[in-house]
Formats: C-alpha cells, structure tokens, sequence
C-alpha cells in the first residue's frame, strides 16, 4: 500500500511544478500588465481638472467643463453649444491645459 502512495506523490510532482510554472507565467504575462494599466488609468481619472483636452473612448476630443465624482461635463465642438454629460470611465486620454499653452508659445 506505501508503495502505491509513494510511486503517486512522485508522479504528481511534475504536475504540480507545470501548475505552478503556468500560474507564474500568467501572473507575469496577462495579470500584472492588467494591474498596471488599471493603476495608470485611475491616476489619470483622478488628476483631472476643468479645462484639460480628453479624447473620449468614441474618439471625440472636447474640453472639460466641470467635474463630480463619477460624472464629467465635456464640450464639444468649436462653438461651444455641445455639452454632453458622461462618465469618467468614458475618458480615454487627457492632454492638461497647461501642455496646450507651452505648446502654442
């Protein structure tokens, strides 16, 4: 009977070491990159302020009118008469007005 546990418990460590090995790779390879981009985009949603330029996750660029928790204000448009309500997750890219001023001079 000792026989038969020893020759399973040898047999399974090699499947064990291949799990842990699989479990690794994918921690490092889909996981934490995952991890990174979330972190990075949070932090971009939380430094914005009135005024910075966002692309929109459609792909319109507007300014930000005004800013509540989990709701932004952004205009559209050169003359200033399209204001559309949306979520912050909605925001894909943010470019700070200050950017946008050094860049004109």
């Amino acid at each position: 009977m000792s026989v038969l546990l020893n020759q399973q418990t040898v047999s399974s460590a090699p499947m064990l070491i291949s799990l842990v090995v699989l479990f690794v790779f994918m921690y490092f390879f889909m996981i934490r990159p995952q991890q990174k981009e979330t972190k990075k985009k949070n932090s971009m949603l939380a430094s914005l302020a009135v005024g910075d330029t966002v692309m929109t996750s459609g792909g319109f660029y507007g300014v930000l009118i005004d800013i509540t928790d989990d709701t932004v204000i952004v205009e559209f448009g050169s003359n200033k008469n399209c204001r559309i309500p949306m979520q912050k997750g909605a925001i894909a890219a943010v470019e700070k007005a200050d950017s946008i001023e050094e860049s004109k001079k």
